[in-house]
């Protein structure tokens, strides 16, 4: 008889099967095998949670690291190498992806009528009416089957089309992106050496590229706009800084042996808030200091840094962006400063910033300096929208109240993000019925506004007009708001373009979205421009 004993252990996850001649044998077997096994598993545990242990030592050093970066962010940025012209060049490449190849293929026979012979039995030929009957649904096959064949062949040429445009879209992005690059690229040299002139039309162009490519945090936002005054020397920044969120909260991890788990201890509120004020003066000193320092010719002779944060409106629960802090300080004030010993709150204070004195509240300020919106084309205003109702032919409208009219509309448009649009002096001053504001520091700035009054299409040369003006304005956007329609020629010039169509119909939609009814009947309004002549 043959003795046999089952042993498993639980923490190596083994299992055997002891076997021997007697009992005693096979229990002093398995006696010794789970002897080797707990050996076995002491020493694999001791290892692992020594691992484990180191883990959550490096787990706690990196904690530590990435706290002390945001508490010595300043001190960092004192070291970070200097912002050469060249640095601004883009060598990066179209970032998006060809059109995967179009591989359907279709190689269907179109069907004929010879393939649908009526099928007549042998004692059918002399019946006509079954005869009739037959080839009746011979020739309903042969018609369905074609259908079927027609239907895919043209979902195919469909696809096949699709793809084709969509890979001539691609090409024509491509090497707009391309050429947009290498106009840029080519900039570049050449402001240098305006630069080293000391031509002071080239200030912001130095100052974007430094505040693009400083080693900014990765985690944090680089999002920015510039303005730069030519009579004063004043540099404008509108900086969005990081919301509260980017402060690493993980201060250290712990190995808790016996219940084999980590433990994580996080920063406090208070020191979290204390941290993140602490950041947004540190990158309020930082990125001034950049600007100077890279300034090698001194062309800048005073600075206004005003800091915004992405929030949310508690009372609307929109999406909001405010001006939480403001500075405006000199080069000779700011450069006398030791960055390297300062308190980077009371800095701000000395420098008489404004702001919260708790800024993880995020209390909004007005910023010492805004955005110039002095534009000596503005002409007063009035309102035209109240006075119209569904009787009202827009394509008949005088055209300076249609001018006013789009100028309405645009501010209630743009009046929900805080923006503005004036009206300037008649529409023949080169292209420009409108200029909206919009507030937002790194989506918005100047928008140019065209009105056309017309009964006929707009075509391209309008279009081509238009970006011509936005350029000239140095605005961010072009709008041409017709009664009528665009060409074809239009809507692809326009593509790609930061320029917006919108025709009769979407001006009639904008009215209703803001409670307004009008028309736009061109026929009628051809007929009476026509009587007219």
């Amino acid at each position: 008889m043959q003795w046999q004993i089952e042993i498993k252990h639980d923490g190596l996850n083994k299992f055997k099967v002891i076997r021997g001649d007697n009992k005693f044998q096979v229990e002093r077997a398995a006696k010794i095998q789970m002897q080797d096994w707990d050996e076995e598993w002491l020493h694999s545990n001791k290892r692992r949670m020594l691992i484990k242990s180191e883990e959550a030592e490096e787990k706690t050093n990196n904690a530590k690291e990435e706290l002390k970066n945001i508490e010595k962010f300043l001190i960092n940025s004192l070291n970070f190498p200097n912002i050469e012209w060249e640095d601004g060049i883009d060598h990066s490449d179209y970032s998006v992806p060809e059109p995967k190849p179009f591989e359907m293929k279709f190689n269907k026979k179109k069907p004929v009528e010879s393939d649908f012979p009526p099928r007549i039995g042998l004692f059918e030929k002399r019946d006509l009416k079954k005869v009739e009957a037959k080839k009746k649904i011979a020739q309903e096959e042969y018609e369905k089957a074609l259908e079927e064949y027609n239907k895919e062949l043209s979902e195919y040429e469909a696809e096949k089309q699709k793809y084709e445009t969509n890979l001539n879209d691609w090409k024509k992005n491509k090497e707009k992106f391309q050429q947009d690059q290498e106009k840029k690229n080519q900039m570049i040299p050449k402001n240098k050496i305006e630069y080293e002139k000391k031509n002071i039309s080239t200030v912001k162009s130095l100052s974007d590229i430094i505040l693009d490519k400083s080693k900014y945090h990765e985690d944090f936002p680089k999002n920015f706009s510039t303005e730069f005054n030519s009579e004063n020397g004043i540099l404008i920044v509108d900086f969005k800084l990081p919301s509260i969120e980017i402060i690493p909260r993980l201060k250290e991890v712990k190995y808790n042996k016996s219940k084999d788990e980590f433990i994580n201890e996080y920063i406090s509120d208070s020191t979290l808030n204390a941290l993140y004020d602490n950041l947004l003066y540190q990158i309020v000193l930082a990125k001034i200091h950049e600007l100077y320092r890279n300034d090698y010719k001194e062309l800048i002779n005073s600075v206004v840094f005003n800091g915004w944060v992405d929030t949310i409106n508690r009372g609307t629960g929109k999406d909001v962006t405010l001006c939480i802090l403001s500075i405006q300080t000199s080069r000779e004030e700011f450069m006398s400063f030791d960055l390297k010993k300062v308190d980077p709150k009371e800095c701000f204070k000395k420098l008489k910033g404004v702001g919260s004195t708790k800024l993880h509240t995020i209390t909004p300020i007005a910023p010492i300096i805004k955005m110039d919106k002095t534009d000596k084309r503005f002409v007063p205003s009035y309102d035209v929208i109240e006075k119209l109702d569904d009787s009202e032919n827009l394509a008949l409208m005088d055209w300076e109240d249609f001018e006013h009219l789009i100028r309405e509309i645009f501010e209630k448009e743009f009046s929900e993000n805080g923006g503005e649009v004036k009206v300037t002096q008649s529409s023949r001053d080169g292209g420009v019925d409108a200029i909206a504001f919009d507030p937002d520091p790194i989506r918005g700035g100047k928008i140019v506004i065209q009105a056309k009054r017309y009964t006929n299409i707009v075509g391209v040369a309008a279009i081509r007009d238009l970006y011509g003006t936005v350029v000239n304005e140095g605005a961010i956007k072009g709008i041409i708001v017709t009664t009528s329609n665009y060409g074809a020629d239009a809507y692809d010039f326009a593509k790609n373009k930061p320029i917006t169509l919108l025709n009769g119909s979407n001006l009639l939609h904008l009215l209703e979205k803001h409670g307004q009814k009008a028309k736009i009947d061109l026929k009628e309004a051809r007929k009476i421009l026509d009587q007219k002549k």
